[in-house]
């Protein structure tokens, strides 16, 4: 192996055969970069030699996948103590992607965390951790459960951080008013002749230098011994630079009787005054881009009442075992997934759908936790608790998706990584400049120029561009019923230029139901009460369909005297002394009755993609019911929706063209793909993409499995179970096509958002470096600058928490 190549061990699974081990290893040769690349079927892993300017670990993971197979990996996530800034988070990044068995290392400023993916048989927990510590750094794995505990310890480091601004205030204050009273406008305000005497202004600055000001040393400290730099580096060299140069023109000028004395004591103080303000604004702006993951967990209920060896006790959610048996009174929430088996109420599930009726349950009917039980008394069953249950996989979700990075930060990355070296030395030309050129000779006026780089130029702004509007912007999505799976699929949405529906389930309602009804010499109520009586006794989903049309009617069925299911024509049964036939032309045809008069009925109804049948009542024609699964009501609405943001809409499904072609006019949809199976779904995506279009596939998330793996972005609708979370980019929790504009419109509002950060972020360097430079700006005002750059970027990062759709 050369100097320039690297090594990777990855875990693939999936492979069934040798034939499995030798296409991954083919591919994995054909991607340019790869050298060697050997696949171990007995042990599941393949050893690739690459080139890292060429590729990296994620093509060869991506290749690997495109294969069909997948990278089998352990995940951990932790929680990271210690980073001020951007180059905090890249170092760390660096530092944990360069370990053997380390797959993938994503560590997140605004949330102060990481996300590792590792080959668990290589490396382990502790030692990531150790790496992390190496790097100056403290680290610990996120626990379940430790949420609270987390969040206290942010709001004991928020109060830790007050209270040292205060004091840095309380010693900075007449350090600034000696300042503000130098200038010649100013000159009318007092100063007591005491705050003119260096040895005050000394004792002033002294503690907020380094005991306040100690966190910047011992940050740039560990920053240097890893051969690195940070906002640390930046703050300590600056304040350090005007402290003890002033310190050196105060011994100076012991026995010279100077007054007047050219000191930048307040510079120092009133500089690390400012830069802990920023950061105290900065963490608590932070706090509130969480916000959206602490709404999600404050639905869950605190306690349960269980029932364990015939006795009922209040027990912590956390203590519901899997099959234990929950009382759930009325105004209660329910705290785990789980089945009714006794009682009957109505469920608020608003929580999940966004559907505003409650839903009535009884025993058999599923129930999902943190729902509200309005009315009636339920005993439940646990079939799943803790981190199984509906609510927590959305909140894991959300959780990873604010933790994952989109390839648009990538660019913010490399710069933050090379940004302290390169201000440093803009530092140094500065002072060199001014000290050699433009003001020969006078080292006060260079000092301050060098130092007002050094404080305004700083990486946060760049690092938080990214991670607060993904934060921010999937936590509302979570709040609207929107599920992202990662900040890229944040990001690609918003590149979508086709969409296709599945139609059962997504365009319509995915059940039939009782739609037409045609009555012959009786009326209706009559044709619906034999028919209904007629098909109870089946168990057909279309006979399901009719009775349940006729109850909601309010139709009172009769029992019936006999009973025939006839296979593929339809029912005979007898009802109140009428024989009965429900069912097929085949049916009629077989007993030699006519359907004449209601022939061109049952054709145009079959036309508009309905199931038409026929009705017979003592060997007479009685009429004509059809049955259709109807499209959902707020169907047309998203399509106009989708097409009014210049997107193409493609109905696919393995119904009949007929059929298909109906549901496609009642939903607006102008493209229709019919009569195709699962399997042959993707490659109808793929054929789109040849085409160089950007698809997205909206499915249930189950038998469009291939199809929503293969698009571009894949959106899973429905309520959000585990396999529609696992199989798509999306999920779209309410289970309505206006969730899928609403996801577009969410994906471009963050994006737009981030390009705001980055631009300003940016900008704000561009401009302020050079302003610094030529001497525009004060240290102090620079210093204001740099903590007002870091606070802006996350307050408009904030704004997409109140984004409505």
């Amino acid at each position: 192996m050369s100097a320039k190549t690297a090594e990777a061990t990855v875990p693939i699974s999936g492979m069934t055969c040798a034939a499995c081990a030798l296409r991954i290893e083919k591919g994995l040769k054909k991607l340019e970069g790869v050298e060697t690349a050997n696949v171990n079927l007995a042990l599941e892993k393949s050893t690739v030699v690459y080139d890292p300017a060429v590729t990296d670990l994620d093509h060869i993971r991506g290749k690997i996948e495109s294969l069909g197979y997948g990278v089998a990996a352990d995940k951990v996530e932790l929680n990271i103590t210690g980073m001020t800034c951007a180059a905090c988070a890249t170092r760390i990044e660096k530092g944990m992607n360069k370990l053997p068995g380390v797959l993938k290392a994503n560590v997140n400023l605004a949330l102060e965390t990481a996300q590792v993916e590792y080959d668990a048989s290589q490396i382990g927990t502790a030692d990531l951790i150790r790496q992390v510590e190496k790097l100056g750094y403290q680290a610990a794995r996120k626990e379940e459960g430790k949420e609270q505990e987390q969040a206290d310890r942010r709001q004991m480091e928020i109060r830790r951080q007050t209270i040292k601004f205060w004091v840095s205030l309380l010693f900075s204050l007449p350090l600034l008013w000696a300042m503000v009273s130098h200038f010649s406008f100013t000159s009318f305000i007092w100063l007591p002749d005491a705050l003119m005497n260096p040895w005050v202004q000394l004792a002033l600055a002294t503690p907020v230098q380094f005991i306040i000001g100690a966190q910047f040393y011992v940050g740039a400290y560990k920053a240097l011994r890893n051969k690195s730099a940070n906002m640390d580096v930046l703050v300590a060299l600056g304040t350090s630079a005007a402290y003890f140069y002033s310190l050196y023109v105060a011994i100076s000028s012991i026995g010279t009787h100077a007054h007047m004395l050219e000191l930048y004591f307040e510079t120092s103080a009133v500089l690390i005054t400012l830069i802990l303000l920023g950061k105290l604004f900065e963490a608590k702006a932070k706090g509130r881009s969480s916000e959206a993951i602490r709404k999600l967990m404050g639905l869950q209920a605190k306690t349960a009442v269980v029932v364990r060896d015939g006795v009922e006790m209040t027990v912590p959610l956390e203590d519901v075992r899997q099959g234990d048996i929950v009382h759930v009174k009325p105004g209660e929430k329910v705290p785990v997934d789980g089945v009714v088996l006794e009682g009957q109420s109505a469920v608020d599930e608003s929580m999940l759908t966004g559907e505003s009726i409650p839903v009535d349950k009884a025993a058999g009917d599923s129930v999902i936790g943190a729902t509200l039980n309005k009315n009636g008394f339920l005993k439940v069953k646990a079939t799943k608790v803790g981190r199984e249950t509906a609510l927590a996989q959305i909140i894991k979700v959300v959780e990873e998706a604010q933790g994952t990075k989109a390839p648009i930060q990538r660019l913010a990355d490399s710069i933050s990584g090379v940004f302290v070296p390169i201000v440093v030395g803009i530092a140094v030309l500065t002072f060199v400049a001014w000290y050699f050129w433009v003001l020969p000779g006078n080292f006060a006026e260079a000092l301050e120029k060098a130092i007002a780089v050094l404080v305004i130029a700083c990486p946060c702004a760049l690092g938080l561009a990214t991670p607060t509007s993904i934060m921010a912007g999937s936590g509302r999505a979570a709040e609207l019923g929107i599920l992202f799976k990662g900040g890229e699929h944040l990001e690609t949405a918003h590149h979508l230029d086709t969409i296709i529906l599945d139609k059962t389930g997504t365009v319509t309602k995915g059940e039939p139901e009782l739609t037409d009804v045609l009555a012959i010499e009786m009326n209706e109520e009559q044709l619906l009460a034999l028919v209904g009586a007629a098909e109870k006794n089946s168990e057909h989903p279309l006979a399901q369909a009719i009775v349940k049309g006729i109850g909601e009617k309010g139709i009172a069925l009769t029992q019936t005297t006999s009973f025939e299911a006839i296979p593929g024509y339809g029912i005979r049964a007898e009802v109140d002394g009428h024989d009965v036939l429900v069912g097929t032309r085949r049916l009629l045809e077989r007993e030699g009755i006519s359907f004449t008069p209601v022939a061109e009925t049952m054709l145009a109804l079959e036309k508009a993609g309905k199931t038409a049948m026929l009705a017979v009542a003592s060997g007479k024609l009685a009429g004509l019911i059809a049955v259709a699964d109807t499209i959902k009501p707020t169907s047309k609405q998203a399509v106009e929706r989708l097409k009014a943001m210049g997107l193409t809409v493609i109905m696919m499904t393995g119904d009949n063209r007929q059929t298909a072609e109906a549901i496609a006019r009642e939903a607006g949809i102008d493209h229709v793909i019919a009569e195709v199976l699962p399997e042959g779904k993707a490659a109808e995506v793929k054929k789109l993409q040849a085409q160089g279009k950007k698809v997205a596939m909206v499915g249930d998330g189950i038998n469009d499995a291939p199809a929503l793996a293969t698009a571009d972005i894949g959106m899973a609708i429905g309520t959000g179970t585990d396999v529609a979370m696992e199989a798509a980019d999306i999920t779209l929790m309410r289970g309505e096509l206006t969730s899928v504009a609403d996801a577009i419109e969410m994906s471009k509002r963050t994006i737009r958002n981030i390009k705001q950060n980055l631009f300003w972020a940016f900008a704000y360097n561009t401009l302020g470096i050079p302003f610094a430079a030529l001497g525009f700006l004060a240290p102090w005002l620079a210093g204001a600058a740099m903590a007002f750059s870091s606070v802006s970027v996350v307050l408009n990062a904030l704004r997409l928490q109140r984004v409505k759709l």
